[in-house]
Order: C-alpha cells, then sequence, then structure tokens
C-alpha cells in the first residue's frame, strides 16, 4: 500500500530528515551539502547524502545514496512514497535527472517530492518531476 495523502507536517518532518542527512555530507571539492529523505509506503523513513570523489563523474547523490540504501535495507520490493531533499547551501536542489530516473522504478507516480526551490521549497508529484522516464517494454 502506498502513503499518497502525507500531511504538511509528514512532509516537514521528511524534510527536516533530509536537512539532518545533508550535515553528514562528503563535499570536500564543491562544499555542496546535499542530503535527501525516503518515506517508503511501510511508513520506514530512509536517508542519504551525497558522497564526492576528486574525480566528480563517481560522485554520489543523496537521493541515489538513499535509494540504495533502501534496497539494501529492505529489499528491492519497497515502494517509495515522499521525497524530500536539502542543501545546507541555500540554492534550489531539485533531484537531477539520473536521480529521478533511478527513483523513477520506485516511487509511486503520486507521490510528493519536496526540495528548495529559488525561494522557499517546492512541493510536486513524482510524475510531474519526471512526466517520461524511461521504461523498458520487452516484446
Amino acid at each position: 500500500m502506498v502513503l499518497t495523502s502525507l500531511s504538511q507536517a509528514a512532509l516537514d518532518d521528511l524534510l527536516r530528515e533530509a536537512t539532518r542527512a545533508a550535515e553528514r555530507s562528503y563535499s570536500p571539492y564543491s562544499g555542496f551539502k546535499v542530503g535527501a529523505a525516503l518515506r517508503l509506503a511501510d511508513g520506514s523513513v530512509v536517508t542519504g547524502t551525497n558522497v564526492e570523489n576528486v574525480s566528480f563523474g563517481l560522485t554520489i547523490c543523496a537521493e541515489r545514496a538513499a535509494l540504495v540504501r533502501a534496497v539494501s535495507e529492505y529489499g528491492p520490493g519497497i515502494r517509495i512514497a515522499a521525497i524530500a531533499v536539502a542543501n545546507l547551501n541555500g540554492a534550489a536542489s531539485p533531484p537531477c535527472g539520473a536521480c529521478r530516473q533511478m527513483l523513477s522504478e520506485f516511487a509511486a507516480p503520486e507521490a510528493p517530492v519536496v526540495f528548495p526551490a529559488a525561494v522557499g521549497t517546492t512541493t510536486m508529484r513524482f510524475d510531474e518531476l519526471l512526466p517520461l522516464g524511461f521504461e523498458m517494454k520487452l516484446k
């Protein structure tokens, strides 16, 4: 069962968890500290933070770190009911394209995604954030 209607208080709590995760960021090169929190359909919350590498292409975003942790801890049957992203830099920070695609395999289309915008935060449905994600259709 996917939680489709989370209260604003529940989304605020999830955003606080993402902020706490951002505090643990390993970002010595950019200084851009990001955290993510995923609320799973069973109510569990899993967090992740960005982990940079001197070879920037090897850097992992907070959202993918949280997703990998969720699958590692709960298995491949997880379903994401809500996503929160936070950063400690005061910058807009929606999930990047790679994170959106990775999350699409597990996120409910109606899952709210809350993230820093140019001013304040924005909340939108996952299917609005990634309307045309890649799908493999086998014949």
